[in-house]
């Protein structure tokens, strides 16, 4: 017996990296597990960012191509494109004549978009919160997996979902959180959050040579100057990578100590953590080549998932309507 529902959903962002897998990506291959789970490429929440848009379909081949590769299963979860499911946007409509102005005004989230992208505040970037809010109820997920950091974010949410069932019946089921440990995962230069934005990413599909090539570029203890200063393990990025993709705690253990006695360089790491992530990620690159072989096999697994969705929303949204008394 599966434990409940399970929803989430992400942005199209093209290929996936480090960052994105150790997030999100292994948490939803594990939760298959024991939940019957939906997965959504949430397109439409891209719209209310994106000035460019004709790199949408591509970056949502290349990114369920990686989810399929590091072990989602269609046969297991519901996989699909967000827009391809149109009562999404009837609900989103429908929670919104409930949801008040003030609510949506005052979250971080939004003022910090505002910020971000000054002259393009739209009426979708204000309207998201409850976008995202119907993507959870539509599919009667009972639990979405979060970190704490995103748990003002389902709480809005859940709040949007007692307010409808409030006025018009218990009909939508208010989502419960799954706390998950998403670790914050440093980028190349060791300060700043891995991002495709920021350059500082490496990516789940990359080839050896391009994973090694980018591994040398990487921060290392910045107090370690030369090669004949102690470092301190504990802050190095590399070596905090490292222990994710080795298949030796052992060695790490060992590099840790020869690190803080100056007997390995930084540069000798970053060729063993190279070679040891190339050798980590070989199993996906295999699975992912498979796939790309056969182009129409990603938008087929996305079809059907969008046609069990429907299955889904279609009874939800008819609920829902008979509630509020739409004819």
């Amino acid at each position: 017996m599966k434990k409940g529902r399970v929803f989430s959903g992400a942005r199209p962002t093209g290929r996936q990296h480090l960052g994105n897998y150790l997030g999100a990506i292994r948490n939803y291959v594990a939760l298959q597990q024991d939940y019957d789970c939906v997965y959504c490429v949430v397109d439409l929440h891209a719209l209310t960012t994106l000035r460019e848009t004709h790199e949408l379909r591509s970056n949502t081949y290349e990114m369920v191509l990686d989810w399929l590769a590091a072990g989602m299963d269609p046969s297991a979860s519901i996989i699909f494109v967000q827009s391809q499911v149109p009562q999404v946007t009837e609900l989103h409509t429908i929670l919104s004549m409930v949801t008040p102005m003030g609510w949506l005004m005052r979250l971080p989230t939004f003022k910090e978009k505002v910020r971000q992208q000054p002259d393009n505040v739209n009426y979708g970037l204000l309207g998201y919160p409850v976008l995202m809010a119907s993507d959870i109820a539509l599919y009667k997920a009972d639990t979405v997996p979060v970190g704490e950091d995103q748990l003002p974010h389902l709480e809005f949410a859940r709040e949007v979902v007692r307010r409808f069932n409030a006025q018009f019946g218990p009909i939508l089921i208010e989502p419960q959180a799954k706390l998950s440990e998403v670790p914050r995962v440093l980028g190349l230069d060791g300060v700043n959050k891995m991002s495709k934005s920021l350059n500082n990413h490496i990516e789940l599909a990359a080839s050896p040579e391009e994973i090694e090539r980018r591994v040398m570029t990487m921060v290392t203890d910045p107090a370690r100057r030369y090669r004949t200063d102690v470092g301190n393990p504990d802050i190095c990025n590399v070596q905090t990578l490292h222990r994710l993709f080795s298949g030796s705690p052992e060695r790490i253990e060992e590099i840790a100590h020869q690190c803080r006695h100056a007997s390995i360089g930084c540069v000798a790491h970053k060729r063993e953590f190279a070679r040891d992530l190339a050798n980590a990620l070989a199993p996906f690159r295999e699975r992912r080549a498979e796939l790309e072989r056969d182009p129409d096999k990603v938008w087929d697994i996305l079809s059907d998932g969008a046609r069990r969705a429907r299955e889904i929303a279609t009874k939800t949204i008819a609920e829902v309507r008979e509630a509020v008394g739409l004819p």
